[in-house]
């Protein structure tokens, strides 16, 4: 992922299991590889849900200005970088793309996004694995969900809270956020500079952790960097985020998820006046994404692979 105004990695995933472990061994059920996304994902050509200055196009738009291309090992989403906007044009183009299968208790492991249903938000939650916007250091990590749900604030994790109540018609929707402060290479100029990273995201009923290796970490799990067909979080050491269901019945505040991975430009946070002006970026967010658009050349994902796996009984390893 290259730098952008605001830039979203939401994963969805939907592969019910009949028990899920507090631990336990997961098996590969499914592999997206470069041109592999086309198949797996569809494009949304949608207004934004943000309220974000921006235009997402359809598949065949997208291919013909180039703003999404694959090889056999890489996918590219990208934005528009060289058109000049007016006021009457709905937004720069970009891509939003989600994902055909849609996931209940699972592991997704990603090399370089937020998980939700769309049709029935917030009803059935939404996990923000990969956000941030504006280059602001480092990752955030984000639940959003209905009424009633929040986390500890004492949990076992490399992150900090920096909002514990997940409801969204709390604060303007900040949800509960965890900020990935042990970890300043996981988003923005720093994980460009270091060859981007790898996520990961376990979700059961009594917990959703997410892990984060940048790409030079010499601690990545074995199962992780050889995309092993079986993998056991329970040796990945300790969660950059870590939210327990101690607070929050995981089982009705979420449902089958989708993944969505989007590029969007100003809108609900990023354009915020308070958000924009902290940031340092110049004049206001619209008139900047409006007006210079190679700001915006650098403004991408670049994904190597998306691996999901769902738990295996111990008698069916």
């Amino acid at each position: 992922m290259r730098s952008t105004i605001s830039s979203i990695l939401a994963l969805a995933s939907l592969v019910r299991s009949t028990y899920t472990p507090a631990y336990g061994v997961y098996t590969l059920t499914e592999r997206v590889l470069g041109e592999g996304f086309y198949d797996s994902f569809n494009f949304e050509n949608i207004p934004d849900p943000t309220h974000g200055r921006v235009t997402y196009v359809d598949r065949p738009t997208a291919q013909n200005l180039n703003l999404t291309y694959a090889t056999n090992d890489v996918f590219i989403l990208r934005a528009d970088d060289t058109t000049i906007l007016n006021p009457s044009n709905t937004g720069r183009n970009s891509v939003r793309i989600r994902s055909n299968n849609s996931y209940y208790e699972h592991v997704v492991v990603f090399d370089a996004i937020w998980e939700t249903e769309g049709s029935d938000w917030p009803a059935s939650g939404e996990i923000d694995i990969l956000e941030g916007v504006n280059n602001l250091v480092p990752n955030q990590s984000t639940l959003h969900t209905s009424h009633n749900c929040s986390m500890p604030s004492d949990i076992a994790q490399s992150g900090t809270f920096k909002t514990t109540n997940c409801d969204v018609s709390v604060a303007d929707n900040v949800g509960c956020a965890v900020k990935l402060t042990k970890d300043p290479n996981s988003f923005g100029p720093e994980f460009n500079n270091n060859g981007g990273g790898r996520y990961a995201m376990e979700r059961t009923s009594r917990h959703i952790k997410v892990w984060f290796w940048a790409r030079s970490d010499p601690f990545v799990p074995l199962d992780i960097s050889s995309g092993a067909p079986i993998i056991d979080p329970m040796y990945w050491g300790t969660p950059a985020a870590h939210f327990v269901n101690t607070e929050c019945d995981f089982q009705s505040h979420f449902g089958g998820n989708n993944i969505i991975i989007n590029l969007a430009f100003c809108g609900d946070w990023a354009g915020d006046a308070a958000v924009y002006g902290a940031s340092g970026c110049p004049l206001d967010c619209e008139t900047y994404v409006d007006n210079y658009p190679s700001a915006f050349t650098n403004a991408y994902f670049e994904i190597s692979s998306m691996n999901i796996y769902i738990w295996m009984p111990q008698g069916m390893r």
